[in-house]
C-alpha cells in the first residue's frame, strides 16, 4: 500500500474527505443528484487497517464479478444463467 501524505480528520457524522485530486486519479465518479448515479467505495477491514476499494457488483446469485450481463435490473454471471436456462 503506498501512502499519499494525506491525512484527513473524522467529521461528526464519521465522515471523511477524499481530495479531488485521489477522486479524479482513481477515476471516482461522484453522485450525480439528478439520477443518482455514482462510484461507490466498499470498505475493508484488515487488522487495525481500513482499505476503500471502488465497488464491483457481482451476481445477484454467487458475487461473480467478471462476465456479467444485466437481467432485470440485476447482474448476472453467465455460469448462473447457463445453469438457470437449463
Amino acid at each position: 500500500m503506498k501512502s499519499t501524505g494525506v491525512v484527513r480528520p473524522i467529521d461528526q457524522l464519521g465522515r471523511i474527505v477524499i481530495p479531488i485530486e485521489l477522486r479524479r486519479n482513481l477515476n471516482l465518479k461522484e453522485l450525480d443528484p439528478k439520477t443518482g448515479k455514482g462510484d461507490k467505495l466498499e470498505i475493508f477491514i484488515e487488522g487495525e487497517n481500513i482499505r476503500l476499494s471502488k465497488y464491483k457488483q457481482g451476481c445477484i446469485f454467487c458475487r461473480e464479478i467478471n462476465d456479467l450481463k444485466e437481467y432485470m435490473g440485476d447482474k448476472i454471471c453467465s455460469k448462473c444463467a447457463s445453469n438457470i436456462s437449463k
